[in-house]
């Protein structure tokens, strides 16, 4: 692509790397590119950080047809700025978009975009520990028009946010609730995608649980009110007996990055790894006669999360005392290795931006 550049005149002062929390402050510059039917992807360009002017009646305000994606840029001890599997976002985003009726951009379009934003703002990309340089994709319909059906014109860009951990807790046990009322996703909607949508609906459980003292939610399959599937903006792994379960990928799980990484260390390392529903009722009943060994969220915002207490209808079990569990740690410890370049990557799945 030729992406053109207009550099900012009033460059920010760099936040405090030790106090970043997630997603509060924003680099100098953002990356867009247009899409107009029957000319396509058109107009890539680096400009300062700023509002969005938007018709009121762009498509995406009434419809929301948008779709979004999230990964990270690292460096590593040699100073080079590093990507993890970019290209499972890019298949992802196609895919969301294709649900949506958007228009795919290209896999290699999609990662020279990312590469082209992220080394021109290399110096946002914090060095203390546990800090990375979160990546948000996103696509939207710009259309002006009131009415219902795909738009001809969309905008993709791309902004970045210096972060440290996504849970306070940091890589330490979180409580979760069960949720049996609201639904997140089901088979044939939009489960599968990351669209703007899935997350609007969530938040009504999301306040619930945090009324009651509890950090994040465990969504029950939207037809039997039944089998777990997703925690929160996490996929989630329950480890019970000698087995690893978490629910399939099949049109209401979103397909993790990481998730899908976890599974191939598990794997290697000689675990049983079970992609099956797994009941609420088998979950706690596991729980209270100790097999349930461990049960940690996976996802590119946290890495991963353990939990140490689960509440079904005020029915509560404690997850390895409420500490994070041996399995636990050394996924979080290999894959963080990986992602900062500080083990070997036999996968291959680290991207040194050039």
């Amino acid at each position: 692509m030729d992406i053109k550049i207009t550099r900012s005149t009033h460059l920010k002062e760099k936040p405090d790397q030790n106090h970043l929390g997630f997603g509060n402050y924003f680099t100098d510059h953002m990356l867009t590119i247009d899409y107009d039917e029957g000319q396509g992807w058109h107009d890539a360009r680096i400009t300062p950080y700023e509002p969005i002017a938007m018709d009121p009646a762009a498509m995406v305000l009434h419809y929301a047809q948008e779709t979004f994606e999230g990964l990270k840029a690292y460096r590593n001890p040699n100073g080079d700025v590093m990507l993890f599997r970019p290209e499972m976002n890019a298949r992802r985003m196609i895919n969301s978009n294709a649900r949506l009726c958007m228009p795919a951009l290209p896999e290699e379009m999609f990662i020279e975009a990312v590469e082209a934003i992220v080394k021109y703002e290399q110096d946002w990309i914090p060095t203390a520990p546990d800090t990375s340089l979160y990546i948000r994709p996103f696509m939207y319909a710009a259309q002006p028009s009131v009415g219902v059906h795909p738009a001809n014109s969309y905008k993709f860009i791309i902004i970045l946010s210096p972060v440290g951990a996504y849970y306070p807790e940091g890589v330490n046990p979180i409580k979760i609730w069960v949720e049996d009322e609201y639904v997140r996703a089901v088979k044939g909607g939009t489960g599968f995608t990351k669209c703007g949508g899935n997350y609007a609906a969530s938040v009504a459980a999301q306040v619930k649980a945090e009324q009651k003292g509890y950090t994040q939610v465990l969504w029950l399959d939207g037809v039997h009110r039944k089998y777990v599937e997703e925690v929160g903006t996490m996929n989630i792994m329950f480890y019970i007996g000698d087995e690893i379960i978490t629910a399939p990928i099949d049109g209401s799980v979103l397909p993790g990055v990481t998730r899908d990484s976890m599974l191939r260390l598990l794997k290697d390392w000689g675990y049983k790894v079970s992609e099956r529903e797994l009941s609420i009722d088998d979950l706690m009943e596991a729980g209270h006669n100790g097999t349930l060994k461990e049960v940690f969220g996976t996802g590119t915002a946290a890495v991963i999360s353990p939990v140490g207490e689960l509440n079904y209808k005020e029915d509560i079990v404690t997850i390895n005392d409420f500490k994070t569990g041996p399995l636990t740690q050394r996924l979080y410890d290999t894959l963080t290795g990986i992602q900062w370049g500080k083990i070997e990557d036999p996968y291959q799945w680290t991207r040194i931006i050039k």
